[in-house]
C-alpha cells in the first residue's frame, strides 16, 4: 500500500543496510524527505542509490548513536535542513554471540550502548523538536529477543527488553503533545546481520550440539515459523510506513511483532 509522506521529515538511524536500508526505501518511494544515520561511511552509498531510483531529498550523516553531542548535531542538521523532525526511527543495532560466562564486559556495555541507551538518546532529542510542533511519531526498534531471551545473548536480549520499556513510558509522558511512541519486534529477518547469527551461533552451537554448515542453522530455525519464511526488510518496513501514517495516531505504547509467527504474544 502507498502512503504519502510529502512534505514530511523522517529520521532513520542504522540506516545503511538490512532493516534500516529497507525501511528508507519505503519513506524515499513514499515521498518523504529522509535523514539517513550510520556510524558506517557506506550510509551515504545507500542515501545516494535512493537519490537516483526515488528522486529524494536526503541528508546522510555519519554519527555514533552513544554519542549525546552527535545525536543532538543530528537533529539540529536535519531541523536546519529541512524545517521539522515528523518521525524518528531509531534502529540503530548491534549484537555479540558468546558464552555468558567468556562475555567481555566491553561486549554487554557496547550493546546496551548502542540498543538502549542510543535508542533514548535520539527519543530524546527528536522529541524536543516535536514538543515544539505538537505532533510527532517515535518508532524503536526492538526484537524477538524483546520478548523472549535467547541462549549466548544475555546482553542483546536486556538491550531489546529495555526498548521496550522507553517505548512504554515515553507513550506516556509525551502523548499531551500528540506524540505516538510505538515498537516493533523483528524476528529472523534476511540481513547481513543475520547472516553473521546464522555463522556465530552456529558455531557455538555445533560444539554443543550437531554440526552446522552455512545457512544450515537458519533454516532450521525458519522451520519453525508459522509462514516458513524468512522475513525480508520490506516486511518490517510496511508496518513501520502504518505506524508513521495518519491511519495509525491513535496507537501509541504498544510492541508490535512481524515474525512470521515465531512469537504469538
Amino acid at each position: 500500500m502507498q502512503r504519502d509522506f510529502h512534505n514530511q521529515t523522517v529520521v532513520i538511524t542504522g540506516a545503511c543496510r538490512g532493516i534500516g536500508a529497507g525501511i528508507a526505501e519505503r519513506f524515499a518511494r513514499d515521498g518523504a524527505r529522509l535523514v539517513m544515520v550510520s556510524n558506517a561511511e557506506r550510509v551515504h552509498e545507500t542515501a545516494q542509490q535512493l537519490r537516483e531510483r526515488y528522486q529524494a531529498e536526503i541528508l546522510s550523516l555519519q554519527v555514533d548513536v552513544t554519542d549525546e553531542e552527535q545525536v543532538q548535531a543530528l537533529y539540529e542538521q536535519a531541523v536546519a535542513r529541512f524545517g521539522t523532525i515528523d518521525v524518528s526511527i531509531q534502529n540503530a543495532g548491534v549484537i555479540t554471540i558468546d558464552y555468558f560466562d567468556r562475555m567481555p564486559k566491553t561486549d554487554f556495555e557496547k550493546v546496551l550502548a548502542v540498543n538502549t541507551t542510543g535508542v533514548w538518546l535520539c527519543c530524546r532529542e527528536a522529541a524536543k523538536y516535536m514538543v515544539k510542533q505538537n505532533h510527532g511519531c517515535l518508532i524503536n526498534t526492538s526484537s524477538g529477543q524483546g520478548r523472549q531471551g535467547f541462549i549466548y545473548t544475555p546482553h542483546y536480549a536486556a538491550s531489546k527488553m529495555g526498548v521496550i520499556g522507553i517505548t512504554q513510558s515515553l507513550a506516556q509522558e509525551l502523548a499531551p503533545w500528540n506524540i505516538t511512541v510505538n515498537a516493533f519486534c523483528p524476528g529472523i529477518i534476511e540481513s547481513e546481520m543475520w547472516d553473521y547469527n546464522d555463522r556465530v551461533w552456529g558455531q557455538i552451537l555445533s560444539n554443543e550440539q550437531k554440526h552446522y554448515g552455512k545457512g544450515e542453522l537458519m533454516a532450521e530455525w525458519v522451520e519453525g515459523i508459522p509462514l516458513k519464511r524468512a522475513g525480508k526488510p520490506q516486511d518490517v518496513a510496511g508496518l513501520v510506513a502504518f505506524l508513521a501514517s495518519d491511519d495509525a495516531r491513535y496507537i501509541t505504547g504498544q510492541t508490535i511483532n512481524v515474525d512470521g509467527g515465531l512469537i504469538m504474544s
